[in-house]
């Protein structure tokens, strides 16, 4: 049998785990789960005797930490993929089937979420292999999950007549009430939409051609018209607008005649709510969690996640609380669903927190925000081993270095010398300059940043690289 080719979406921003979650850390590249992240699970999952090297769909914004965390789970993706920007699900589809019928005409793709977490692994390689007969014959199937409980923030699928663990579909439903939710549950014949699909190429490209062909158009002028940057392909971001912003759900799953749905049970969670995470924690005897330090004084089933504090909870029920450096949320826990509207508010007040964490990652290591004002801004650096920034200057603004562990190679205007622990480097206004590590091991260094005008704009590379800022 032919390898099928894992297809990883990645562009989501998962806005109700703010504040851990922000724009240019979205939740699937989070490191909650002993230190990997979701999008590492995911392509974990996939990468099996049963499957062949996946194509990643990442937002442009993310690209650098797609690359870095395949690196780091030892996989080589057969592409990753940039969309300038979000358009749902269904252009992501159509050009899975694009790429993979570049492979073969019937090559079977499985398109899945990089943030959803599925504890059992077997559970859902068995449900692919019962899935891939469907597949193979034409079909375009979906895999829903068996529900535990009367979840009301889901999607769910009625099942019709099915054989061999194949399922007709009868009806997608939006989420329901709770009434609704609970009947469901009693029917016995509702699973939750969990957005997994699998298909042969030639079969969705079929049903793009016949229900959104205009989504199809767009996708492939993007995909023909991309260019290659690094270790991406850029798709053409004026093709690429045109393509509806629609779900393969509406594009595609509730037009089609050929669908199919295979139950599973893998201990599914799409971690939509930080009560969804509460929920898959381990806990303690009153029933909470913890990511990070916690004390709990008679309190009970409450969640705390913390990146850097000791957070202490006294006389608590039913209460989370998420603490990073520069944002702490503190809500009830049957409020998790409305945590969008927080970051919704934060938006409309052009508030940061809700874009980037004080640590920034880059190809070549990160920058983390200590301090800043009006004329000054103080921040740390790491360098990877082997890395460097660009050779840039600055108008407005003179820097201090002082370096703190590992070793680097600075260049003032041409002239290079190494600077070792406790040895600093002043860098005037307007002089050209670049950062390297040429070390085994990490670099770190405090960077001062003075001036009459700091700013992020304030810079000029001279050789096309990655900058510090």
């Amino acid at each position: 049998m032919s390898a099928i080719i894992p297809c990883i979406l990645s562009g989501g921003a998962g806005s109700r785990l703010w504040p851990l979650s922000r724009q240019t850390m979205p939740k699937q590249f989070l490191r909650i789960f002993g230190g990997e992240s979701l999008f590492q699970k995911t392509v974990e999952r996939v990468s099996g005797e049963a499957f062949s090297a996946p194509l990643v769909i990442a937002n442009e914004a993310h690209r650098f930490m797609a690359g870095e965390q395949l690196g780091e789970a030892g996989v080589e993706p057969r592409a990753i993929v940039l969309e300038p920007f979000g358009r749902n699900t269904a252009a992501p589809a159509a050009l899975a089937a694009l790429v993979a019928s570049e492979v073969a005409k019937d090559a079977l793709v499985v398109l899945l979420p990089s943030d959803h977490l599925i504890r059992d692994t077997d559970a859902f390689l068995k449900a692919v292999e019962t899935a891939r007969p469907a597949a193979e014959a034409g079909r375009i199937v979906t895999f829903g999950i068996t529900p535990d409980r009367a979840h009301t923030g889901y999607g769910y699928i009625r099942l019709g007549a099915g054989a061999g663990g194949v399922f007709d579909v009868a009806a997608f439903v939006e989420k329901p009430d709770e009434a609704r939710a609970g009947a469901f549950l009693a029917s016995g014949d509702h699973v939750w939409n969990s957005g997994i699909f699998l298909f042969s190429a030639r079969t969705m490209l079929h049903a793009f051609g016949e229900h959104a062909p205009g989504v199809l158009e767009a996708v492939c002028k993007a995909y023909e018209s991309g260019r290659v940057d690094l270790d991406f392909l850029r798709l053409d971001a004026d093709a690429f607008a045109k393509a509806d912003n629609i779900s393969i759900d509406y594009a595609i799953m509730e037009r089609a005649g050929n669908i199919a749905c295979v139950p599973m049970d893998p201990q599914w969670s799409d971690l939509g709510a930080w009560s969804a995470v509460w929920e898959i924690l381990d806990k303690d005897d009153a029933g909470n969690s913890a990511l990070g330090e916690a004390l709990f004084v008679d309190a009970s089933d409450n969640l705390v996640v913390s990146d850097d504090a000791v957070v202490a909870m006294l006389g608590l029920k039913d209460v989370m609380v998420v603490s990073t450096k520069d944002a702490v949320l503190v809500a009830a826990k049957d409020k998790a669903e409305d945590v969008k509207a927080i970051v919704q508010r934060l938006d409309s007040d052009k508030r940061r927190e809700t874009q980037r964490h004080r640590r920034v990652y880059r190809p070549w290591g990160w920058r983390e925000e200590i301090a800043t004002d009006a004329r000054y801004h103080v921040q740390e650096i790491e360098i990877k081993p082997g890395k460097s920034l660009s050779l840039q200057s600055h108008v407005h603004r003179a820097e201090h270095w002082v370096v703190v562990s590992g070793t680097l190679e600075i260049e003032i205007e041409g002239v290079k010398r190494f600077l070792s622990e406790n040895q600093s480097a002043f860098v005037p206004i307007g002089a050209h300059h670049r950062l390297a590590n040429p070390g085994l091991i990490p670099a770190r260094l405090i960077e001062v940043q003075s001036g009459a005008h700091i700013s992020e704009e304030d810079i000029t590379r001279h050789d096309g690289g990655e900058g510090a800022s």
